[in-house]
């Protein structure tokens, strides 16, 4: 059923109210293109996964201080270089990752990658009780990151494959929140 949500979410369209496409909701099958340059950028990305994690996530966590608040041990922090030296941010950087980094090796095998998906919206809607938005907004954020960190490695080309597979997450995750009974799926953060 899992991987059927992850084929669903790569044939779903949506528009936004004013006609204009979402690509964070509106994903397309991936390529065999889009796959090898996906898989090309993120050997050089995961080369210093470290520090792209944490640059990640303390970009998500300034710009948007309300996702904090899942995170006892730093959800007072303000300070971007007090977030950085947070061992319980950069341990949860290493898993956002490693996250990625299977998703990402496992392209060509959608049950795989169903399954982490699962796993990952079962963790955050039941146990953390995370807004599904969340993901969206994470995924510009990664998808910010990674094109200022790595110019020279996400092009437009390949910065545009990147968001059809961070929609696709996002697609997904939705759906098995909503599977899992989860009502609220807002569109804000407030």
């Amino acid at each position: 059923m899992c991987s059927a949500h992850y084929t669903l979410c790569f044939q779903m369209e949506r528009t936004q109210g004013d006609g204009e496409v979402d690509h964070l909701e509106r994903p397309s099958p991936l390529t065999d293109k889009e796959r090898v340059m996906i898989q090309a950028s993120w050997g050089k990305v995961y080369q210093n996964c470290d520090d792209v994690g944490v640059a990640i996530l303390v970009r998500f966590f300034v710009n948007f201080p309300s996702s904090k608040q899942f995170f006892n041990q730093f959800k007072h922090i303000e300070d971007a270089e007090e977030l950085e030296k947070s061992a319980q941010l950069r341990k949860h950087a290493r898993r956002v990752m490693n996250a990625i980094n299977t998703l990402v090796e496992n392209l060509d095998n959608s049950d795989k990658v169903a399954s982490v998906l699962k796993l990952v919206a079962k963790a955050h809607a039941l146990q953390h009780k995370v807004e599904p938005v969340y993901f969206k907004i994470l995924s510009g954020v990664i998808l910010e990151v990674l094109g200022e960190e790595f110019p020279e490695v996400i092009t437009p080309e390949v910065g545009a494959a990147w968001t059809n597979l961070l929609a696709t997450v996002y697609c997904s995750i939705s759906a098995i929140y909503k599977e899992l009974g989860w009502e609220k799926l807002s569109t804000s953060t407030g």
